[in-house]
């Protein structure tokens, strides 16, 4: 019999979060600061980019034994980093007319004290994330607000989208897709069910929205760590 392992106490989750930071997102442990509380992650402190701000979330999300990110970070763009809101904007049109992805006729920007706002209207999706991981690693960038809307152009096949959300799960070495359940309301769906990670959880929701069709995605999914 296969003993089960022993749940991950608040300083194992810190320790594990320290360690996929330095990894994956250049994060020294002592350049922020981070404490879990009853697996709850939170990040103070300053970095100098929005990517990194982001690296650092999805970091932690992929740490078992997180069940949720409070991410109070400030970004503090320095040196040749800061830019003026003109040479954001200027940027950020160049960006996303060079993505061969991204459909930028359709997209417009708004940018304030290094705040960039996205905004219009695309059929999928994915080209509403090709547009903000467009422009997330460029200078200057403190934070990316994407209001860019979906209107999709089909209706919603459930099959697809379930077929989608067995490759998600079956690549996260977690194949009880039948945890999952769907249901399709015009172009909106809801999932729901249990799933162990909130990395799985974001596999999930993330092969939904990838589904043609969908235009927005009502999230009911419970995180619930292997015991």
């Amino acid at each position: 019999m296969i003993p089960t392992p022993a749940k991950k106490t608040d300083s194992d989750i810190q320790h594990d979060v320290a360690c996929e930071l330095a990894w994956d997102a250049g994060i020294a442990a002592n350049e922020i600061g981070i404490q879990v509380q009853n697996g709850v992650v939170t990040f103070t402190g300053t970095v100098d980019s929005w990517a990194k701000l982001r690296a650092a979330q999805d970091a932690a999300h992929r740490v078992a034994g997180v069940l949720d990110v409070a991410n109070d970070l400030v970004v503090r763009p320095i040196g040749s980093a800061a830019r003026t809101d003109t040479e954001i904007a200027r940027a950020v049109r160049q960006a996303l007319e060079w993505d061969v992805l991204v459909p930028d006729h359709q997209i417009t920007s708004t940018v304030a004290h290094g705040t960039v706002a996205l905004e219009g209207a695309v059929s999928r999706w994915q080209q509403r994330s090709d547009a903000e991981r467009a422009i997330e690693r460029l200078a200057g960038v403190k934070r990316v607000l994407n209001r860019i809307e979906i209107t999709p152009t089909e209706t919603v096949n459930l099959d697809r989208a379930r077929q989608a959300v067995d490759r998600a799960l079956e690549r996260h070495a977690a194949r009880e897709a039948r945890r999952i359940q769907l249901d399709a309301s015009e172009s909106t769906v809801s999932v729901a069910g249990i799933v162990h990670t909130l990395d799985e959880k974001e596999a999930v929701l993330g092969a939904v929205r990838g589904t043609r069709g969908v235009r927005d995605v009502r999230d009911h999914l419970r995180v619930e760590p292997h015991r």
